[in-house]
């Protein structure tokens, strides 16, 4: 039996490896119950280019909860702004294997709002 964490990995892992084919870098999420974070990573896997999360004291100082959708907003933001400046205008959004509805759609479409393409 396939409890609900071992799912979510198992479709991340399919996502990751068509990732993987289009050799592109890749703008990872992860949430948990009180924050949600976001990476750009490069297209191996063994370099994290750029990094925004709720986590983070700016970001917490502007927001009274990191774990709703006007969080994931900033993030989304914050994460485009970021790859901006590292010269990234493309990525491929890994969603992780959660769905997108909720935070995960609020950071996607903050990001592209922020300027990134994918």
């Amino acid at each position: 039996m396939i409890d609900k964490k071992e799912a979510r990995l198992r479709r991340a892992r399919a996502t990751r490896v068509r990732i993987a084919l289009a050799k592109v870098s890749r703008l990872t999420v992860n949430r948990t119950n009180s924050h949600i974070y976001a990476q750009i990573i490069t297209s191996g896997g063994e370099k994290v280019l750029a990094a925004a999360s709720t986590a983070e004291k700016e970001v917490r100082a502007q927001l009274k909860n990191g774990a709703n959708r006007k969080a994931a907003e900033v993030v989304g933001a914050r994460i485009a702004a970021k790859a901006k400046q590292a010269g990234i205008e493309t990525v491929a959004f890994d969603r992780a294997g959660y769905r997108y509805h909720g935070r995960v759609k609020a950071l996607a479409e903050a990001a592209r709002a922020g300027g990134l393409k994918f």
